[in-house]
């Protein structure tokens, strides 16, 4: 018997975006290099090779998020403990809209989604460097 999703992306999608906080790409911009604010890339670590990535951000790939951000975790990541303003972003704003979601619920804060994620930065004219290759 296939199975009977109850509960599909666009419903969790427009329930986030209801919740969440924003800041567009063009703001980010503006925001970047600010000592208090902290701009954080979900994409898989792929994604960043290929695309690359905003300059200074901090990579949390999505599957380790929840993990790296509780203090309790055994993989906690000591910048998400800072007293800092975090920005989340992907590569199109979907995942960073739910993880956005789930970042303020688990009381970290402030958070802000980037809204259309990288390829609003790109589009917005911000920085990108490329990652070296090991």
């Amino acid at each position: 018997m296939p199975q009977k999703i109850t509960l599909g992306y666009k419903a969790l999608m427009a329930e986030a975006e209801a919740k969440v906080s924003h800041v567009s790409a063009a703001d980010a911009v503006q925001m970047l290099g600010r000592p208090d604010v902290v701009i954080v890339d979900i994409r898989d670590p792929r994604e960043i090779q290929r695309e690359g990535r905003i300059p200074g951000s901090f990579s949390a790939p999505r599957g380790m998020l929840e993990f790296w951000v509780d203090p309790e975790s055994p993989y906690h990541k000591p910048v998400f403990a800072e007293d800092k303003t975090f920005v989340i972003h992907c590569a199109s704003g979907w995942r960073s809209l739910l993880a956005t979601d789930v970042l303020q619920r688990m009381g970290l804060g402030p958070v802000l989604n980037m809204q259309g994620g990288f390829t609003a930065w790109k589009d917005a004219g911000g920085p990108v460097e490329k990652v070296e290759t090991k």
